[in-house]
């Protein structure tokens, strides 16, 4: 499975997200498999564009969306949590 997370380098949300995100892995072999692929939503803005949000971070399994907006580790947990089941 793979997780697509789009993020703007000054935002502080989305460095706190992937920072979760992280810790999550070390705490949890299972989330480990779960690839993660960073993108730059200014470098990337055709791919961007192509996605439905607003606010960074914004995470997408396919084509679904798993998370928009201000992250806590709680959410960062259920967003991996929801890409294990799928």
């Amino acid at each position: 499975m793979k997780l697509l997370v789009f993020t703007l380098p000054v935002c502080s949300h989305c460095r706190r997200a992937l920072k979760w995100i992280d810790e999550l892995k070390e705490e949890n072999e299972a989330y480990r498999d779960i690839e993660i692929e960073v993108i730059n939503e200014r470098r990337n803005k055709k791919l961007a564009d192509s996605y439905d949000y607003y606010l960074v971070p914004s995470i997408f399994m396919g084509e679904t969306k798993l998370f928009e907006g201000k992250p806590t580790k709680d959410d960062m947990k259920e967003v991996l949590e929801k890409a294990l089941r799928q």
